[in-house]
């Protein structure tokens, strides 16, 4: 099972490695992981997105938990949360068919072209993954993909839960 893990942490040199080592040394595999300082500059939030049972995840979050740079570790799996990944994509658009293709896709999908070139358009496009699987899968059939870079997963607890020192 898909598992979102957000990590509160100082923000240290260091910190992030030892996180990473935690996954590598146990065979755990990140599938993706986002970085970056929070509204307080001396914290940072790590999220990582893995793949794992129950049991897998609890060894996880213990150990993490143990680390003394970690102030706080939530599985935001376990309720209600928003999750996002942005999505980064240049499609071959060579003639005036596979643009307005390209451009109609990306209109239902409610992204948008932020860039065009002579035969080459890039496209943004946010949402959870399996939205960002689905774009991609519909421009393959109208286009050739030339090259696509993805954030990782960002999440948030939905309410008034926050993840705080």
């Amino acid at each position: 099972m898909r598992r979102i893990l957000s990590i509160l942490l100082e923000n240290e040199p260091g910190s992030l490695s030892r996180i990473v080592g935690l996954f590598s040394q146990r065979s755990f595999n990140i599938e993706s992981l986002t970085v970056a300082p929070t509204e307080d500059d001396s914290l940072s939030r790590i999220t990582i997105a893995t793949l794992g049972d129950d049991k897998v995840v609890e060894q996880i979050v213990k150990q993490v938990n143990k680390l003394v740079d970690v102030l706080k570790v939530t599985d935001l799996t376990e309720r209600a949360h928003v999750e996002r990944e942005i999505l980064l994509i240049k499609v071959l658009a060579m003639n005036e068919k596979t643009r307005s293709e390209v451009k109609r896709i990306t209109d239902i999908f409610r992204g948008s072209v932020i860039d065009i070139g002579k035969q080459v358009y890039t496209v943004q496009m946010t949402g959870d993954d399996d939205k960002l699987n689905a774009f991609i899968e519909a421009l393959k059939n109208e286009t050739e993909i030339i090259e696509s870079v993805r954030s990782g997963t960002v999440g948030i607890a939905r309410g008034d839960k926050a993840l705080r020192a």
